[in-house]
């Protein structure tokens, strides 16, 4: 039993002679990020402590390469078949948000992506999910307050593996992070959008990538258009917001001479008019053999501006990582080649 992979209720549930050992130590671990059987009660019951701990997979995750930008670290995870998981802390005001993958690689093959260049080689479990948050809390000794799911794969392909690591996350006897600092970004999964708005178990915030204001752009760029359009996204995010009340995070990423123009900025700004939503501007960041480029400081506050004279809300996500390919659509360089510094003294519990 991977103790990543459960709650602590489920993993109590495991022990019936011993619950309550169970729960204690799941805590301290979660809480601590070690465990200590030198306590009085643990020495007391040595023999079923010891068979608690016996019978769990402990493995840490095993830290491969580190890379920083300024207070923006990107880490590598190496997993137990020898696959890359990366990671990217980003600080945001006087909090550090994680950016966890959610698969290797992925199917969806946007193209101004560097992961959907890899195409999907296998989702991640939920423990390997966990992980993520875990090494950077107590391996990296990055105080981590929220959780995004932006990093390599669509969460939504990997549904139940995904929702079992929110519930990990969030639980409070464990690493106890907010619901509402949990967010889970999607390429427009229209099936998977409605099945969140009616879960009961997870309530995280929602972030859908629309990135162009009509059918024909956005099939060339996002080929899942071709599948869902952007008729049926639309519908699917008004339903979302009518059921649960929360605002969507629209993501449009700026590519120069692509998507940028002041026209499309007033054809998003009629897409999105009579939805509960807020559009995120994302400048697009350099990739390998990259087909597209960022557009100048000028464009994307052109763009900005005429979205707010639509009475748009709006803001705009200000690059981190970019030079350690660590910005938003630039994962999957490590795994296609990208020279990473290894890390001189690897951290270890």
């Amino acid at each position: 039993m991977n103790i990543f992979s459960h709650t602590e209720a489920e993993f109590s549930a495991q022990f019936a002679k011993g619950k309550l050992f169970a729960r204690d130590l799941y805590r301290q671990w979660f809480k601590k990020g070690a465990l200590t059987l030198t306590e009085p009660a643990f020495i007391q019951a040595k023999a079923c402590v010891e068979a608690i701990v016996s019978s769990c997979d402990w493995t840490l995750p095993e830290i491969a390469h580190v890379t920083k930008e300024g207070d923006t670290q990107k880490f590598l995870l190496k997993t137990h078949d020898n696959q890359m998981v990366e990671s990217v802390a980003i600080p945001m005001k006087t909090l550090m948000t994680l950016c966890v993958s959610s698969q290797v690689g992925c199917r969806m093959g946007c193209t101004f992506c560097e992961t959907g260049r890899m195409g999907l080689i296998r989702n991640l479990t939920a423990a390997e999910i966990v992980q993520q948050v875990f090494a950077a809390k107590f391996l990296l000794n990055i105080p981590i307050r929220n959780v995004v799911f932006m990093g390599m794969g669509e969460p939504f392909d990997n549904y139940d593996e995904v929702k079992q690591a929110i519930r990990i996350l969030t639980d409070q006897n464990g690493l106890a992070l907010g619901m509402h600092g949990i967010t889970v970004s999607t390429s427009g999964k229209t099936e998977a959008i409605l099945r969140l708005a009616h879960d009961k178990d997870i309530a995280p915030n929602l972030a859908v990538s629309i990135n162009a204001p009509n059918d024909a752009l956005r099939s060339k760029i996002m080929p899942h258009n071709r599948k869902e359009n952007m008729a049926k996204l639309k519908e699917t995010i008004q339903a979302y917001t009518q059921i649960t009340g929360r605002e969507v995070l629209a993501a449009y990423v700026l590519m120069k001479d692509v998507n940028d123009s002041l026209s499309y900025a007033d054809e998003l700004a009629d897409y999105v008019r009579d939805l509960n939503v807020k559009v995120n501007l994302i400048p697009y960041n350099a990739q390998s053999n990259d087909r597209f480029q960022s557009p100048d400081n000028e464009v994307v506050d052109a763009f900005l501006a005429r979205l707010r004279s639509h009475n748009i809300r709006v803001l705009l996500r200000r690059t981190k990582g970019r030079s350690i390919m660590a910005g938003c659509g630039q994962l999957g360089n490590a795994v296609l080649g990208g020279k990473l510094t290894q890390i001189q003294d690897r951290m270890r519990l």
